[in-house]
Parts: C-alpha cells; structure tokens; sequence
C-alpha cells in the first residue's frame, strides 16, 4: 500500500513539473486591440495580420526554438482609459508576465510612458507614438520604430518636393495639414514649422473634430485657402469624409498626400470614385505577392485558423501592417535568445535587449519571405527608429500601387530636433541620459 502511494505521489510530480515545463515554454504576448468603434477596421486588420503570423511561426516552425506564442486580446475601443486598464490587466500574464506592450494608439502610449520602465515591459509604437522616443538614451523602454511622426512628415514633404521638380520649387507653396484633433494629429506640428522656415513654403493646419465625420466647415476653409497640396493626417472614417468633401468642393485627390493611417483600402473604398488619383505613404505595401503572405495563405488558412472572418483583407494595407508587426516581434524574440538562451520564455528585460538589438537586413528580410515587403531595420541604444524610409501608394479606383521606391525624410534635422526635445524631456523628469559608448 505504501509502495502504491509512492508510486502516486510520484507520479503526480511527474505530472505536475511536465505541465510546468510546457508551461513554461511560452512567450506571451498581450493585445490591446480595438475590434469595435470609430477605428475598428484598423485594428481588426492590424491585430488579424499580426495574429495570423504568430500562428504561422507555431504551426510552421513550432514557435520560436520551440518556445510557442501565446496571447490574449483586451479591447480598448482606442479609448485611452480603457487603454491603461489593459496595459495593467495584461502585464502580468503568462510565465515571465507581458513581454512586450503595443497599443496602436498615440494616446495610449502616452499615457503608459511612464508606466513601461516601472514595471519593465517595452513598448513598441511602429510608426506612432511620441516622436521623440527614438532616443534611446532617454526612452530605453520605448521603441517608435520605423518610421516617426517627424520623419515621416519630412517624408512627405520630400516627396511633395520630389513631385514639384526640387526642393528648391516648394518656395511660395501652400500646404495645408488636415489633421484628427488629438494627439496623434498634433504631433507633426512642430516639424512641419521647422520644415516650411527651412524650405520657404506655408503651412496651414485644420483641425477636425474627433472622430471627423463632418468637415464641411474645413474644406471651405480649405478652398478659401487655395492650397497646393492637403496633407491628410486621419484616421478612421475622417479620411473617406475628407476624400468625399474634398470631391464635392472640387479638390484634385491627386494634390492629397495621407499619412500612413490614412492610405489603407479601408479609406478609400468607402469613398468610392471620389479616391480615385489619392496617395498616401506606408512603410509596407498591399498585396498578396509576398512569401510570407503567400506562406500565411496556405499554413494558416489552408487549416482554417486564421483570424480575419473576411480572407478577401488578407493582403490589404491594415493586414499587411499587422504581419509587420509580427515579424518584428518574432525576430526580437530570436534575437534576445541568441543572447539569453533558446527553449525558454523571456522576462520583459530581455525581450527590451532583444528590440534594442535588432537588425533585419535585407537578407534576413529576404529569408522571411518580406523582401519589399517593408524596410530595412536595424535599432540601436541611441537609435530606437531604425530606418526612416516609406513608399507611396496610389489609389487608381480598386487597389493600390506604389509609385515611388523608398523615400527617406531629413533624418540628419529631425535627429537633432529628436535629441533636443528628448534631453529636454530628460531634464524636466530629473532622468539620466545613458551613454550608449558603454551599452553593449
């Protein structure tokens, strides 16, 4: 009898530390999405793509060394409170806690940016966020890759002066920005400045009322105005209400440059044939002519476990945008256990190495199945961007095409206003600037 226990007692150990060694062979990964209101179909493409890659690695690759993905999704609603309530639902789940923070939300971000050093957990704002965070002497914790808000208006700006014939041309333009009046809207504002006092040309910035179905008043202000070119800095159903009154008011759509989060199929189809002739920038194309998409259609879809209800977006912008994300994701994990050991989840300190060591060159881009399929990117201590570059894209009426190669904004200015404003911030939180000659 007593043997009998032994055995049972035994065995139950066996039990209990194998489910706590697959247990432990995790990485979680929590997803402050939005699936609902005003900016639905962003997030739902976004966070769709992203979860799909994930599946991919572990169906195809059975995770990452053997380290499967795990994640849960928490609703934002993009509401900036309901943002800090999941950061703090989410930061303590699975078996190191939350590796990694991504709220698709300049607001939200904001307002856990103090929060993310505290607690350890990177956050990772690709392509928005607080542009200044790409110093990474100041902000170790944050990670705008890509692409900021700066730049990529510096971007813009060198690509309206590329269609003008030279920068030289762009003295004495007009250029109007029409902008989502909150954070992520006024967060150009000042580099649009620096950039009309370098090149000569005048910048006008129209807000538009959250969340931007109604802009009568701002294109007859915009008529009034007689620009040459209309920044279009929106998102959600602003944009097709700009693109629609734009038509109305007799705007060319071909003098309409969107931002990122204003040049998705989303955007423009709603708009029917007032789109037709608009461009806007990305730092990925749509698409399906992509081995890594290619390789989601078969593995993911082929066994009817892929997240996006409508397959007809897999290959849209948002969709697009959300495998981006994951492949940046993945590849930091990678990276922080060549560092830190394979076959083991990694604690939010060593998932912040992994992003602050990131290099995905062209070959490792080529090897993913990603070639064009977004930039070049290589992240530093100091530099928490990593690339700078963006394509445009046009609308002809049913898809997308791109129209330039990438373009690159004035990265030697918007680095210096970068470190300016980060150090000042610096100063005012009584922060210590890091000497990245001594990060390793």
């Amino acid at each position: 009898m007593k043997l009998k226990k032994t055995a049972l007692i035994g065995a139950t150990l066996v039990s209990l530390l194998t489910s706590g060694y697959a247990m432990a062979q995790e990485q979680f990964i929590g997803l402050p999405s939005y699936r609902v209101g005003a900016y639905a179909s962003g997030g739902s493409g976004i966070y769709g793509g992203w979860i799909d890659y994930m599946t991919l690695i572990n169906e195809r690759d059975g995770g990452v060394n053997g380290v499967k993905l795990t994640w849960e999704e928490c609703e934002t609603e993009y509401n900036n409170a309901r943002g800090v309530e999941c950061y703090e639902r989410l930061k303590g789940k699975g078996p190191t806690g939350n590796s990694v923070f991504q709220p698709l939300s300049t607001g939200i971000t904001m307002s856990v940016l103090e929060k993310v050093p505290q607690d350890k957990i990177p956050m990772v704002t690709i392509g928005y966020g607080r542009t200044d965070a790409a110093d990474g002497r100041v902000f170790p914790w944050v990670f705008p890759m890509i692409s900021t808000y700066w730049t990529q208006a510096s971007a813009i700006i060198n690509y309206i002066g590329s269609r003008e014939g030279g920068m030289e041309n762009l003295k004495g333009k007009k250029i109007v920005q029409l902008y989502l009046d909150v954070a992520y809207g006024k967060e150009p504002h000042s580099i649009f400045d620096k950039l009309a006092e370098k090149y000569g040309f005048e910048i006008v910035k129209i807000p538009v009322a959250n969340p931007g179905n109604e802009q009568q008043a701002q294109w007859l202000q915009i008529r009034q105005q007689k620009p040459d070119y209309v920044i279009l800095w929106g998102w959600g159903v602003m944009n097709p209400t700009a693109l629609r009154t734009a038509a109305k008011t007799g705007f060319s759509r071909d003098r309409i440059i969107g931002v990122w989060w204003s040049g998705a199929e989303e955007d423009t189809v709603p708009a029917g044939d007032a789109a037709k002739g608009y461009t806007a920038a990305g730092f990925n194309p749509a698409g399906t002519d992509f081995g890594v998409i290619k390789d989601i259609q078969k593995v993911v879809y082929g066994a009817n476990k892929g997240n996006m209800e409508d397959k007809s977006r897999v290959g849209s912008v948002y969709y697009n945008r959300g495998v981006v994300h994951g492949i940046i994701t993945v590849e930091a994990i990678r990276t922080a256990q060549e560092k830190f050991g394979k076959g083991q989840p990694l604690t939010g300190e060593q998932m912040r190495w992994g992003f602050e060591n990131l290099d995905i060159d062209a070959a490792r881009l080529k090897a993913l199945g990603a070639d064009g399929f977004m930039p070049d990117l290589k992240i530093t201590c100091a530099d928490h961007e990593g690339s700078g570059k963006l394509k445009f894209q046009q609308w002809d009426g049913a898809k997308w095409n791109v129209v330039t190669d990438w373009i690159e904004g004035d990265r030697e200015m918007v680095r210096g206003l970068i470190e300016e404003s980060a150090e000042a911030y610096a100063k005012e939180k009584g922060l210590t600037v890091r000497d990245c000659t001594k990060e390793s």
